[in-house]
């Protein structure tokens, strides 16, 4: 990387906005959203059920007149308390961080790489409050490896794909699920960008404890330095 940092590097693979759901839509069809504890219209709601969440989602949408809501990186959140998949007793070791950037839309959303890759691998991870269906995809540029992971997807996102498969910028990869199969959420797309992969397979942690917090965000920048919504 010619002694750049990590997060400047992918900051310098695009100049400017990058669609990754439903590649017609337009910057401006995008709105940022506060899904943190500091958001006190969550306590109004039962964000235990995701049909209730899903109902807040669509009415945020609508009455900011977009299609897309997005954000959530490095955020801290009150809605994993509900799965045991997060949720601790030791402060120090719940994991409440998100590392990725969310993108709240509608099930059956297309997914879009945002660069020419190829399939590192992919996984259901079912459990409650996981990612489901999900995507890893691994790119090179400039001789640097890293990786981009795509959560909450269709069954039928992952039944025909293969390890090793090259995708192009652009390309359609995949369609975002409904509660039934996305780990019980709103639909959305969790979008993250990995340095480190670890050796995982077809998962990699999306949200982090304190303790392990300040590594995690150096593993894993902002991916809007990337789709600069």
């Amino acid at each position: 990387m010619n002694n750049i940092q990590f997060p400047e590097f992918i900051s310098s693979l695009s100049t400017d906005f990058v669609p990754i759901v439903q590649s017609e839509f337009s910057k401006e069809d995008y709105v940022d959203i506060d899904l943190s504890e500091n958001n006190e219209a969550l306590n109004h709601i039962d964000v235990t059920s995701s049909l209730a969440f899903e109902h807040y989602i669509t009415a945020y949408l609508s009455n900011n007149k977009a299609k897309v809501a997005y954000g959530g990186y490095n955020e801290n959140r009150g809605i994993y308390r509900r799965s045991t998949h997060f949720n601790q007793q030791d402060p120090e070791t719940e994991r409440n961080i998100h590392l990725g950037l969310d993108l709240w839309c509608a099930a059956g959303t297309s997914v879009h790489t945002p660069l020419d890759g190829v399939i590192h691998s992919f996984k259901n991870n079912n459990n409650f409050g996981d990612y489901g269906p999900t995507i890893i995809l691994t790119h090179t540029f400039n001789e640097t490896t890293f990786y981009t992971l795509y959560g909450h997807l269709t069954l039928e996102s992952i039944s025909k794909i293969k390890i090793g498969q090259e995708v192009k910028a652009g390309e359609k990869i995949a369609i975002l699920g409904d509660a039934t199969v996305n780990g019980d959420y709103a639909p959305h797309l969790h979008f993250q960008i990995i340095n480190d992969i670890e050796e995982k397979f077809g998962d990699y942690p999306g949200v982090s404890n304190k303790r392990d917090l300040d590594f995690y965000l150096k593993n894993c920048p902002d991916p809007n330095l990337l789709l600069k919504i």
